[in-house]
């Protein structure tokens, strides 16, 4: 018997023996991923069959390594319900793929399948989230790992091998289109978060492809894809803790970025790749290229032979839809790349294939189980979207509203009663009974109470109308207004796609997503416009962000008696929405990100060095909401038991609910370093803690220092643990609690 058939071997043995069975172009069809998952399959009515390009791909290789898409439907892919993988037919498609896989590979070599899951599954009927950007907001990783795990059993279900994730960047500029994959602008807290994803969805069986590595958060200008013009020691303590938290984690693979990082392409970059990643942080799994990214090097080598084999030597192991590793093949003939190289990745790919069991149980169950993982019938995500949303103004303790009081409720705006633009973008079509708008949140909430909701749109997104006498004599006729109001990120209001799948057309009805950069961010169209009529009716107004980035705050606060914030809340958005705003849900959330006053002021990072003074501005007052603000609808005393010292860093404390209602508490543990061997933060996190008390309910909390939040590199950028004063703040709601001073 063959090595590589024999199961008490490992996987790494069996790989190694069946790539030296491989001819170079099998090897290299084994690190191609050319092929868009969505055109590998035709249908007719309830029939599957493989189209002629993807018969055509195995062909040409010998086989097929990986498969990316299958079930991915949206504008770009052109599949939606009518002609999608829906039912039994997504489970029936994917046994129809990996069956002709196996049957034309002379050594029976499955096929990987790979999907997106941004904010869960990209798929027909698929588990959605709220994005990442709100579930930063909730600064509680248990609740994202819980209903992470969903989508992860629903892509287990359907026999998807490794799921696609945004988790590793960090949001440093919020005119950055891709602002809502990111779970914030704190590296500490995207660290636990990113943990918290890899371990939902692996947990539940699927491989995490974690993406984007490295530094794409920074850009240039807000730019998407720009360059990151920073050095090794802010790229350290900003952008790769998240990265080292997903390897900690167990992520199977790594997805590199579009950007440079100080000149170079991080496709091109074999000390990123190779010697921090695999060598530093002890990585041992597989690198995968971003669409069409290995093609770009182009600019750099003058062609596709040159880029697959700079690429590949840095250690990507597997392309995306590029042809620079098609032309692996030519690339070791001209000798700009070493077979061992192919051999070396080739491994890797088989070596998950052994460990998934795809030789040995290559096919799931032909059934829709998978349709099971409903909104409904799993309440993590409506729970993840509840913890999300951020009070962040109260004028005259105007929230939460009183159901049992007969208001007259006035609903305005875009954003009130649209599905898409609370979902985000990388969105499949969704069936309308699968969303809850804030406006159908608010009649159900309100069925048979005393209050009443009455909704009209206002205006539009982007429209340049606005029927002034219209708004004016609705807000006349109501005692309160709630103001729905913000951006989108769909793509079902049309555009143009580039080879990668994001946006390329400027005038597509999007603020916000891949490619949609934003040199302004103020509120489309006339909603600001919107915003000032409310106000000067004289009725209490209470207006709802609900958008894929921060907006400029001034103006809208000017407006605003309550303000809450809601990065898009996926599906159930409307529920968690409606539910605070009555008092039914207590306010949980906290900014994962700071929110400027004026974009003239970026950045407005709350952690910026302490070198320098940001936003500093004679003409241009401080930000007033930063990250880590959020209210409650009760109050809060805090007591230190006990302050960290030498040996023992950490800070013990009570909290105590002095208010009349339940409301949670979410302390957060910050520090500045005051001496030491490089420029500190003005303020770092370093813990947090969340916590739902009663009225009158004291609890005593722990909050440990890691030692990594105290480590510095040094000029010859070696880690190391300076000794001297460490000042330390307990704050919530941009309130510092307690305070004090250690030496280390």
């Amino acid at each position: 018997m063959e090595r590589y058939r024999d199961r008490n071997l490992t996987p790494r043995e069996r790989a190694a023996d069946l790539v030296g069975r491989m001819t170079l172009r099998e090897k290299v069809g084994q690190l191609n991923q050319r092929l868009f998952g969505f055109s590998a399959y035709e249908r007719q009515g309830d029939e599957v069959r493989p189209s002629r390009e993807f018969t055509q791909e195995v062909a040409r290789w010998g086989g097929l390594g990986v498969l990316y898409g299958l079930h991915r439907a949206d504008t770009w892919a052109r599949r939606d319900f009518e002609n999608g993988l829906t039912g039994a037919l997504a489970v029936r498609a994917r046994n129809m793929i990996q069956r002709y896989v196996i049957e034309h590979s002379r050594f029976g070599v499955p096929v990987l399948i790979t999907d997106e899951c941004p904010h869960g599954p990209h798929l027909l009927d698929g588990y959605l989230l709220p994005v990442n950007l709100a579930a930063g907001c909730t600064f509680a990783p248990e609740l994202l790992e819980r209903a992470a795990a969903v989508g992860g059993q629903q892509l287990a279900a359907l026999g998807v091998d490794m799921a696609l994730v945004s988790m590793l960047d960090v949001l440093r500029d919020p005119r950055w289109g891709r602002s809502e994959e990111c779970f914030g602008e704190d590296p500490y807290l995207s660290s636990r978060m990113a943990q918290a994803a890899v371990r939902g969805i692996q947990g539940a069986g699927v491989d995490v492809v974690a993406k984007h590595m490295c530094a794409q958060g920074e850009t240039t200008g807000g730019v998407n894809a720009s360059a990151a013009r920073i050095g090794q020691r802010e790229l350290r303590q900003i952008h790769l803790p998240p990265v080292q938290a997903a390897v900690r984690a167990g992520a199977a693979c790594f997805m590199a970025a579009y950007n440079e990082i100080d000149g170079i392409y991080c496709h091109a970059n074999r000390w990123l790749l190779t010697q921090l990643l695999r060598e530093e942080y002890g990585f041992d799994g597989l690198v995968m290229s971003d669409g069409c990214a290995i093609d770009r090097l182009d600019e750099i080598t003058g062609g596709p032979a040159a880029s697959g084999a700079l690429a590949l030597n840095a250690g990507v192991d597997v392309g995306l839809w590029d042809q620079g590793f098609a032309h692996l093949e030519q690339a070791v003939e001209q000798g700009l790349v070493a077979e061992t190289a192919v051999d070396r990745a080739a491994a890797r790919v088989l070596e998950a294939k052994f460990r998934r069991g795809l030789f040995e149980n290559p096919y799931v169950p032909e059934d829709d189980s998978w349709r099971r993982y409903m909104p409904a019938a799993f309440p993590q995500g409506r729970t993840l979207a509840e913890h999300s949303v951020v009070l962040l103004k109260n004028e005259k303790n105007l929230l939460p509203l009183d159901w049992a009081n007969p208001l007259r409720v006035g609903l305005v705006g875009p954003n009130g009663d649209s599905a898409y633009n609370q979902l985000g973008d990388y969105t499949p079509p969704v069936r309308p009974e699968q969303c809850v708008t804030l406006r159908q949140g608010l009649e159900r909430l309100l069925d048979g109470a005393a209050a009443s909701v009455t909704y009209i749109p206002g205006c539009g997104t982007f429209a340049p109308d606005l029927d002034e006498r219209a708004v004016a004599a609705f807000a006349e006729q109501r005692d309160v207004l709630i103001a729905a109001v913000g951006g989108t990120s769909s793509r079902f209001g049309g555009g143009l796609f580039g080879d990668n799948g994001a946006i390329r057309s400027q005038d597509a009805a999007m603020d916000c997503g891949e490619n949609v950069d934003d040199g302004a961010l103020a509120l489309p169209g006339q909603q600001l416009r919107l915003l000032e009529i409310l106000r000067d009716s004289g009725k209490p107004v209470i207006t709802v962000l609900v958008a894929g980035r921060p907006y400029e705050m001034q103006r809208i606060d000017a407006c605003s008696d309550g303000l809450l914030c809601a990065f898009y809340p996926g599906p159930t958005g409307g529920d968690a929405i409606a539910g605070v705003i009555f008092g039914q849900v207590e306010p949980a959330g906290r900014l994962s990100v700071s929110l400027p006053d004026r974009v003239g002021q970026l950045p407005v990072y709350y952690n910026a060095p302490a070198s320098y003074a940001p936003m500093r501005y004679y003409n241009v007052p401080a930000p007033r909401y930063t990250f880590g603000c959020g209210r409650s609808y009760t109050a809060f005393s805090y007591g230190l038991v006990c302050p960290p010292e030498t040996e023992r860093r950490q800070v013990c404390f009570d909290v105590t609910n002095t208010g009349a209602r339940p409301g949670w508490a979410v302390p957060q543990l910050y520090i500045r370093r005051m001496r030491g061997v490089a420029s500190a933060r003005v303020r770092q996190l370093c813990g947090f803690e969340k916590r739902l008390l009663s009225p009158g309910q004291t609890a005593r909390l722990t909050i440990p220092i890691p030692d990594e939040s105290l480590v510095q590199w040094d000029g010859d950028m070696r880690p190391c643990t300076p000794t001297g004063p460490v000042r330390w703040m307990l704050m919530d709601g941009g309130q510092t609690l307690l305070e004090g001073e250690f030496t280390l």
